[in-house]
């Protein structure tokens, strides 16, 4: 196989958080006199980071507002973190194989850094990352390459031997910007077509296609 490390995302390819965050931004908009959405509509509100969440999540109200939701959302869901989020079935043992291989691991998310290695940590411990990072302050979101292209240099590793795996277009927009081969999987918060159309070399529905689609990799 040509990859010899690759990147993931964290909320809807390693782990399903859904639930947890569609709760916690619900607390934090009735806490502030704003109406709650229903599970299925954070599904089109994550992906872009926290602050953009609750920018979609209060309906484009004024900063300040989103300010105090953001803060209550944050209290929250940092004692919630773990009451429904658990690892997608399969993925460690798919990782833990990667790992094997000689292939170098990491996680780039737009969640918050903290979240991100508490869940990483705790959700895939058999899994040997390499680096795990989320949103930090000076550090552009994806799908800016920045922070993708500066982890692929700290593991040692050309961009166009990495390999990027995620859920949603930002996802795949991040993989062709950083010059890195995008692999979509279903099984998270957005569609296929979404994931083809946003340029996926690969788009897989299982952990075991998953594994097989990075190690059949072609440059």
């Amino acid at each position: 196989m040509f990859l010899r490390a690759v990147l993931f995302d964290l909320d809807g390819t390693l782990v399903d958080s859904l639930g947890d965050i569609a709760t916690a931004m619900n607390h934090a908009l009735g806490q502030h006199g704003l109406p709650p959405h229903p599970e299925a509509a954070y599904l089109r509100m994550v992906g872009e980071g926290v602050a953009r969440l609750a920018e979609r999540a209060t309906g484009g109200a004024p900063a300040a507002l989103q300010g105090q939701v953001l803060a209550t959302y944050h209290a929250y869901y940092d004692t919630h973190l773990f009451d429904r989020t658990y690892a997608y079935p399969g993925v460690e043992a798919a990782l833990a194989e990667l790992a094997a291989d000689g292939v170098r691991l990491g996680v780039l998310s737009n969640k918050s850094d903290d979240f991100v290695k508490r869940l990483a940590a705790r959700l895939l411990p058999g899994v040997m990352f390499s680096a795990v990072y989320g949103e930090r302050p000076g550090i552009p979101r994806k799908p800016d390459p920045t922070a993708a292209l500066a982890l692929a240099t700290e593991l040692g590793v050309a961009p166009d031997a990495c390999g990027f795996v995620g859920d949603t277009s930002v996802d795949m927009d991040t993989a062709k910007a950083a010059g890195m081969y995008g692999v979509g999987v279903t099984w998270g918060f957005r569609t296929a077509e979404e994931l083809r159309a946003h340029g996926a070399r690969a788009v897989v529905s299982s952990a075991g296609e998953l594994l097989a689609a990075l190690r059949t990799a072609a440059p």
